[in-house]
């Protein structure tokens, strides 16, 4: 096998390595893909297949100890941009119907009128006060 045979060979290797990745969209495989392409390289400056299976693994391994723990972290953070439901909690709202805990009424949020109830069964909002929602429960805002 020459040279030119060996770096063919890795970059075969490469692509196969990408099929996987695609398929699963496992990020492991894209990694393992970039080794195969730096042995590859390593191929075509001459390097013997010891030297060549040692860039793989040490470009793959180097590469998996890197971004897999940048990859857990990005993935466990929420978003920063709250959206749908999520955005409405925290916001304030002006009572238009008077709210009570147990019957309920209607608010101004986001510029809609949303069904609420109170938090505090004991405590009743008249029309025109100001309102915090803490949470939202199918169409219904939680105040307080």
């Amino acid at each position: 096998m020459n040279d030119i045979d060996a770096w063919v060979w890795w970059l075969v290797a490469a692509a196969a390595l990408g099929i996987p990745l695609v398929v699963t969209a496992m990020p492991e495989f894209g990694m393992l893909a970039v080794g195969a392409v730096a042995a590859a390289v390593a191929s075509g400056f001459g390097a013997d297949l010891v030297v060549q299976v040692l860039v793989f693994v040490i470009v793959s391994v180097a590469l998996i100890a890197v971004v897999r723990p940048v990859a857990a972290r990005h993935r466990s953070q929420r978003p920063q941009l709250a959206t749908g439901v999520d955005a409405l909690k925290g916001r304030q709202a002006v009572v238009v119907e008077r709210v009570d805990g147990s019957e309920g009424g209607r608010i101004k949020l986001a510029g809609e009128i949303w069904s609420a109830r109170a938090l505090d069964t004991a405590r009743a909002y008249e029309a025109g006060e100001e309102v915090d929602v803490v949470d939202i429960d199918g169409a219904t805002a939680i105040i307080m």
